[in-house]
């Protein structure tokens, strides 16, 4: 799977394409603690995902782990 994520990584970067091209429209995941709004890439990529906006009382490590299990989730989808 990792040879597979590098490989897209490289044809991305090889392509100049920037991370922004591969953006989708941001997500809203609710969580215990208030909204997480994720920026999430291709499906191939998903340790890019990102949050954009969470809770306060939440931190950015949890919030951006709170994306990339929304980016696992859609990309077994």
């Amino acid at each position: 799977m990792k040879i597979s994520i590098s490989i897209a990584m490289a044809v991305t970067l090889l392509a100049g394409c920037t991370p922004q091209s591969l953006e989708t429209a941001p997500v809203a995941v609710d969580t215990p603690q208030g909204q997480v709004m994720c920026q999430l890439y291709l499906k191939e990529i998903v340790q890019w995902d990102r949050a954009i906006s969470h809770p306060g009382s939440m931190e950015l490590e949890a919030a951006n782990a709170v994306c990339v299990a929304e980016g696992k989730r859609r990309q077994k989808g």
